[in-house]
């Protein structure tokens, strides 16, 4: 890893090549909003927090599940994905968890991000304006080519699925 005044690259080998990669996000607000824009909040953090934007406040009975938004949209470039993933405070606290965790925010979606939130927890969670409600890892994308088989190669595990390889 390389660092270039205070934000650091990652250095990947590629084809018997090195690639340093920094992808460069572009954010967009959406509503007049005083809110910061998504940031790290530590030197070593993967993540940056994603923030609820709402007019009002909004509580959750236990198992309710609400589409959050944050105010933003987001240019990620060609490669990469971002990645919505809980916040483990707020998880291990109140019970605020993803229902679909990650959930992927692909290189050309152009609208607002939401946070599809569910209380887990046996009180109400209550979420206000500026709450950080999710984290959003950057990560690059390797696609498949896709072929049709007559049949698959041999393996270990064969068709063994759920539970197949014990507790």
């Amino acid at each position: 890893m390389r660092s270039y005044r205070g934000k650091v690259a990652m250095r990947a080998a590629v084809n018997g090549r090195i690639l340093e990669i920094m992808p460069q996000v572009k954010v967009q607000r959406l509503r007049a909003s005083a809110m910061p824009l998504p940031r790290y909040h530590s030197e070593q953090a993967a993540g940056v927090d994603l923030m609820a934007d709402l007019e009002m406040e909004r509580v959750l009975r236990p198992l309710e599940r609400a589409a959050i938004p944050t105010g933003i949209a987001l240019e990620i470039p060609p490669g990469f994905e971002g990645q919505v993933r809980a916040r483990s405070g707020r998880a291990l606290r109140e019970g605020l968890a993803l229902v679909n965790s990650p959930g992927t925010i692909d290189a050309d979606y152009r609208g607002e991000i939401q946070v599809i939130v569910i209380n887990l927890g046996a009180e109400p969670i209550t979420i206000r304006h500026g709450d950080r409600i999710a984290q959003m890892v950057f990560a690059p994308v390797v696609r498949a080519e896709i072929v049709e088989a007559d049949r698959l190669g041999e393996s270990s595990r064969g068709d063994g699925g759920f539970g197949h390889t014990g507790r």
